[in-house]
């Protein structure tokens, strides 16, 4: 009985430090927030927050940080949104429907995955310029639309779905599009708020093309913003800096708390029912 009691005692232990070590650039994210500069720069260093909130005020008027949260918030949801559509409708097309070069097709979209935005930035750039897309939302929203990660992964999804299931569906009279909508998606639930999570999450933290694809203020967005809190002249005010940056964490984070089941139980494929 001690034993067992022992060694439950030293994996919670175990698991609280690796809990601490993970988060620890949040947490001292969050107290340098509280903190004024002469605080920040104290020896020893304070490890405890103090109850100055004026960094918060400061950060959020000095950049127009919520233009740019909103900025962020709308292209990543409509990304996500758009992802999610297009994904579902490529996987179902791989899946229920035969048409020639399927295969060859279907691997010509997983080789994307090695050419992200910035090996393809310099091609992407001149065709936004001469769509005169620069400075848009759909010079922002459009690049990031197609998703050979979604495609896989609903993919798998649609395979594991039993054909008697389909063939029900056509005797009940369902079409194509009924069945993928009535039927499909529903089934692929998980699958679609675990993308959801991922997706937001990535273009949130965009930070290189947002940077060359916009030029006024009013479309920057909040990567280019906790950029601009920093000074490369003068001492920069670390405190107002970690008080925009726990701003910008808050929308991705509340996304993942809401979602977080859909997320865990997006990549169990075989678990859902």
């Amino acid at each position: 009985m001690r034993t067992k009691l022992y060694q439950r005692s030293i994996l919670h232990l175990l698991i609280i430090l690796s809990i601490l070590i993970v988060g620890a650039p949040v947490i001292l994210s969050v107290i340098i927030s509280t903190q004024t500069p002469a605080q920040v720069y104290s020896y020893p260093p304070k490890f405890l927050p103090s109850r100055n909130f004026s960094n918060f005020v400061v950060a959020w008027k000095s950049v127009n940080l919520g233009r740019m949260m909103f900025n962020s918030f709308f292209i990543a949801f409509m990304v996500s949104l758009g992802k999610i559509l297009l994904s579902v409708l490529a996987a179902f097309a791989f899946t229920h429907f035969n048409f020639k070069g399927k295969n060859v097709l279907f691997f010509v979209v997983l080789v994307t995955l090695l050419l992200p935005i910035p090996v393809r930035i310099v091609a992407l750039f001149d065709i936004m310029s001469k769509l005169k897309w620069i400075d848009t939302y759909w010079g922002l929203i459009v690049p990031f639309l197609a998703s050979a990660t979604g495609t896989f992964l609903f993919v798998q999804r649609f395979r594991q779905v039993p054909v008697e299931l389909l063939d029900a569906a056509k005797m009940d009279g369902c079409g194509p599009m009924r069945y993928l909508f009535q039927i499909l998606i529903p089934l692929s639930a998980s699958t679609i708020g675990a993308l959801t999570v991922i997706e937001f999450i990535y273009i949130w933290n965009q930070y290189l093309w947002p940077l060359m694809a916009t030029n006024s203020k009013h479309m920057r967005v909040v990567q280019i913003g906790v950029k601009m809190l920093i000074s490369s002249e003068t001492m920069n005010n670390w405190g107002v800096i970690m008080a925009g940056v726990v701003m910008t964490m808050i929308p991705p984070l509340l996304v993942f708390f809401f979602m977080q089941e859909s997320f865990m139980k997006g990549f169990a494929l075989g678990t859902e029912k």
